[in-house]
């Protein structure tokens, strides 16, 4: 089945699987809706771009990061950073395998295309402005994500806030356990066994790329990762079910 331009297939998902298509980006959300591209390094995925020129932008990752630290109570930007990254890698992995699993095509998510807005929730927080069909296998599916958005989203959040490499790959890894793990489950409640077999199939091929390889260990669904998100540093926070912790290491700290 080839991509619609609403990718009206991702509705009976909900929540972080489903995409908002429009063109132009609604002019309501103008204030904090930017291309993803504008998340990232600069100068990225924008090769005509001067880099001698200082240009002004948009913030969404710093406008994200404060959001998420509000909503946490954290006085702890690192962490705040981590969470918002691994949200993020939710929402781009949860669309991409749930279109490479029903229509066995994924739309080119390019950060000049895709708008994000740091301000909102899932599905209101991400816009494409245009559908085009790439194919549905494993290593589209991971250019299309790891390679155009979660590589530069890492090496953002690294250089900003101080948060670890290995752990915004063990973050990535994570979030796409979690997306297939969720995709699986809708698939096996509506007896489309075929499309569990491909999420989970698609799933564990993802994380054996060169990026994510090492990050954790796949059971069936189930992943224990060798890193920690720090959630646990949040105030009143614990481990998530697939930290390497099997109980928080110590208390919080401010």
């Amino acid at each position: 089945m080839d991509l619609d331009p609403g990718l009206s297939a991702l509705r009976p998902l909900g929540g972080f699987s489903v995409l908002r298509v429009a063109r132009p980006a609604p002019s309501r959300r103008t204030a904090t809706l930017a291309p993803l591209a504008h998340a990232y390094p600069p100068g990225y995925a924008d090769p005509a771009a001067d880099v001698h020129v200082p240009v002004q932008r948009p913030d969404p990752l710093g406008l994200r990061v404060r959001k998420v630290a509000a909503a946490l109570g954290t006085p702890e930007t690192r962490v705040a950073a981590s969470v918002a990254q691994q949200g993020l890698a939710a929402r781009l992995w949860s669309v991409t395998l749930a279109c490479a699993a029903l229509y066995g095509q994924v739309p080119d998510l390019d950060p000049r295309l895709l708008h994000w807005d740091p301000d909102a929730t899932a599905p209101d927080d991400l816009w494409l402005t245009e559908v085009r069909a790439l194919p549905g296998d494993a290593t589209t599916v991971a250019d299309v994500v790891l390679t155009t958005h979660l590589a530069p989203l890492a090496e953002a959040v690294h250089a900003r806030y101080g948060v670890a490499a290995g752990l915004l790959r063990g973050n990535a890894a994570s979030a796409l356990a979690g997306a297939g793990r969720e995709l699986e489950r809708w698939a096996r409640r509506e007896g489309r066994t075929d499309t569990a077999a491909h999420a989970r199939s698609l799933t564990a091929g993802l994380l054996a790329h060169p990026l994510l390889a090492g990050t954790g260990t796949l059971t069936g669904t189930s992943f224990r990762r060798r890193s920690c998100c720090l959630y646990y540093r949040v105030p009143g926070g614990g481990v998530c079910g697939d930290c390497c912790f099997p109980s928080p290491p110590g208390p919080a700290r401010s």
